[in-house]
């Protein structure tokens, strides 16, 4: 087939650069039409070359899904791994998914395509029948070539039935699919194909994308928010040959430049010289005071029973946590190019079609008339820079037409303007009666946990430059904010209340939301109300859970550590923690081991063992590593991150004043995965984030018998100042 003619039949042009993995690269030249996500052709398509092109409008943040969406393509249309290609993220090509989010790709992209993959068998398994005179329940499918075993000569593929054309028709549901026991690849830990270009530096993330006689960007920014532009040196950086363009828009100030270094040098004399009018920020010291004390917006979340404490004496805790960082090694990178009153972007947001409907409204431009690429970044698992990136790139391709810009932001444009992980206060309040939980009792305080662009241009940073009075709206509590607030616990009377409260720095999506500091506080307290009744922690939780796949796991990490036997590790304490992650999702228990060192008042965490039930396994060795990873991302923030800010503005600029974890300290890990291929697969990627940080702050417990309610651990050094050295 000549290219003419392929691209016709098959809508798409896939260009396979050698610098980067065949999804990539587009034509750029789509269909601008609303794709129809009930039709099998919006989810894959066959050629007559004998391939198999899957599209996906979920984005490959490092969580491995392109390999397991693969595996479920595959697995259904009983065809081998390699004859599967991947399209992620398009305007142009990609069913609209809105964000990839919520651990929810698998749950929604990967039985998407299980249903269109069934669909697409099916007919085409009919199709071979008429072609065959055989009855279709006679034929079986080998790696796409459809044939009737006891007449093996007879025999027609997928492509030759359909001779170039795609493979057309409605999902209707009714397509069988897979009986698990048949399942070659599902569950299998079949390797990524990507890892390798990671580990060995090939060209992979957006940051390393090039385009001939491209322009390379950056944006001068102030010192806090809501600040304004004063002055500038405008005269004196013209007279720099390799500048070639200064774009101020009302705040929003960028210089462009042939090369990349020249335009850091144009950056930093501008920072250098550039003045801004600026408000101070509220001082960092009341942070939860002025929580507490806020006097607004609210909701029950849940309420059952009547909590009588009349009779019954209260125990209560409150629990903290600091604004964190999505933390990305990479900083946010975007490329543009306006070009015959068409914007392409190329881009690592989590959402390309939330992202258009924004730049549509920020730009004043269709649609229609933005295509917007997603291309793996540096991962974030929630909203990091990668919108607002992109915003910047388009407003300064605007104004070169023809060129392709790229802008990749500073490392302090990462640490001081990224969207954070909202600061929180939990008040929990309980009573005990007969070793039983009888009532709980909780409050929580949090700012937003989710304000990504979807059609309102004023959430995009960009936006709060050029359109200063177009404010963003934050009423109301965020739904976030009290995910995983309720326990799994079965407690008769129960109430949990989420406060609104507007903070002073930037925040939306970090991998949990409010999950993490929601589940650092209840599991700690549960521990804490164990060690008041005098019960084993684990024990404790079993007799409060009646759900069967929740004590499936606590059983199974308990075993694989030998909690019974603890006690005899001298100087090491064990800490466990459990959830369910959105009680809906995957279930994860995780005890942490502890050592503590008397003498230097300090700890270390040297192991983290877990186990989940994520449902059905589609990938065993991307399972593990989400939760691996999960485990070790939670540690980092739980013992040594916390974004610190002055009424001067943030101070976490760098690496050196906003520590992660590093390798000497990452503990080894072990995960048990039970799985259950009768059911339908749940979102694990944010499972381990919540329990993580409890088992540590526990086992910690366990070992020193401190407990440090006040996050991160590390920086609370009150305990140690009351606990005697020994030798």
């Amino acid at each position: 087939m000549n290219r003419k003619d392929f691209i016709a039949k098959t809508g798409q042009l896939i260009i396979g650069f050698h610098l980067f993995p065949l999804f990539y690269c587009t034509s750029g030249k789509g269909t601008t039409k609303s794709i129809n996500s009930n039709r099998i052709d919006a989810w894959l398509r066959l050629n007559d070359q004998g391939k198999v092109t899957l599209l996906t409008g979920k984005m490959e943040l490092g969580q491995g899904i392109r390999i397991a969406l693969k595996q479920i393509a595959a697995e259904e249309l009983d065809v081998e791994l390699n004859r599967i290609e991947i399209i992620i993220a398009d305007t142009e090509l990609t069913p609209d998914e809105r964000y990839t989010a919520g651990s929810a790709s698998i749950e929604n992209s990967g039985m998407s395509i299980r249903q269109a993959s069934a669909e697409a068998r099916y007919q085409l398994t009919k199709m071979a029948s008429e072609r065959l005179h055989r009855p279709m329940e006679s034929l079986t499918v080998r790696d796409g070539l459809v044939l009737d075993p006891s007449q093996p000569q007879k025999a027609i593929s997928y492509w030759e039935l359909l001779k170039g054309e795609n493979i057309q028709g409605e999902i209707t549901g009714s397509a069988p699919v897979k009986n698990p026991k048949d399942y070659r690849l599902i569950g299998k830990d079949i390797p990524r194909d990507d890892i390798q270009a990671m580990v060995t530096g090939t060209p992979y993330y957006i940051q390393d994308l090039r385009f001939p006689a491209m322009l390379h960007a950056r944006i001068i920014r102030p010192p806090v928010y809501d600040a304004e532009l004063v002055s500038f040196p405008e005269k004196e950086l013209a007279k720099i040959a390799e500048v070639k363009k200064i774009i101020r828009n009302g705040n929003f100030l960028a210089v462009v430049a042939e090369e990349e270094y020249q335009a850091i040098r144009a950056w930093e004399y501008l920072r250098s010289f550039t003045k801004w009018k600026s408000k101070p920020l509220p001082s960092q010291s009341t942070l939860f005071e002025d929580m507490a004390r806020v006097n607004g917006d609210r909701k029950v979340v849940e309420a059952r029973g009547e909590i009588d404490k009349s009779t019954l004496s209260q125990i209560e805790a409150v629990y903290t946590r600091p604004y964190h960082m999505h933390g990305s090694i990479g900083p946010s990178c975007a490329l543009a190019k306006w070009d015959s009153n068409s914007l392409t972007i190329w881009t690592h947001s989590q959402g390309v079609y939330p992202l258009r409907k924004s730049l549509s409204d920020l730009l004043d431009l269709p649609e229609a008339s933005i295509h917007v690429i997603g291309v793996a970044g540096s991962g974030c698992y929630g909203h990091n820079g990668a919108d607002d990136v992109a915003a910047d790139v388009a407003l300064i391709s605007l104004a070169l037409p023809g060129k392709t810009v790229r802008l990749q932001w500073m490392r302090e444009d990462e640490h001081l303007w990224e969207p954070y992980g909202s600061a929180m206060r939990i008040h929990l309040r309980a009573g005990l009666q007969d070793g039983k939980i009888s009532y709980l009792e909780s409050d929580l305080w949090s700012d937003t946990h989710s304000v990504r662009p979807g059609g309102d241009a004023s959430l995009l940073l960009a936006a709060r430059y050029i359109h200063p009075k177009r404010s963003i709206e934050r009423t109301g509590v965020s739904g976030g904010a009290y995910r995983n607030a309720v326990p799994l616990y079965s407690i008769a009377d129960l109430k949990v209340t989420a406060h609104a409260y507007q903070g002073p720095l930037r925040t939306s999506a970090l991998r949990s939301l409010g999950a993490y500091a929601n589940i650092f506080a209840l599991e700690s307290f549960i521990d804490e109300l164990a060690l008041t009744v005098q019960q084993d922690p684990a024990a404790f939780r079993l007799k409060h859970l009646s759900d069967s796949r929740a004590v499936a796991v606590i059983k199974a990490v308990c075993d694989k550590v030998q909690w019974d036997k603890r006690t005899e590790r001298q100087g090491i304490g064990f800490g466990l923690a459990f959830a369910q992650y959105k009680n809906q999702a995957a279930y994860f228990a995780v005890v942490a081991e502890v050592a503590v060192d008397h003498v230097n008042k300090t700890f270390k965490v040297i192991k983290l063992t877990g186990a989940i039930d994520a449902g059905q396994t589609i990938n065993s060795d991307g399972l593990k590593n989400q939760t691996e990873g999960g485990m070790i991302q939670s540690a980092s923030w739980t013992l040594f991150e916390e974004v610190k800010y002055s009424e001067q503005g943030i101070q976490s600029d760098t690496w050196e004043k906003y520590p992660i974890m590093r390798f000497s300290d990452v503990p080894k890990t072990e995960v048990i995965i039970i799985d259950r291929p009768d059911e339908r697969p749940v979102g694990a990627g944010e499972a381990a984030q919540g329990p993580t940080s409890a088992a540590i702050a526990n086992a910690l417990c366990a070992a020193n018998n401190m407990r440090l309610r006040n996050l991160p651990l590390m920086a609370n050094k009150e305990p140690w100042n009351h606990y005697p050295s020994e030798g």
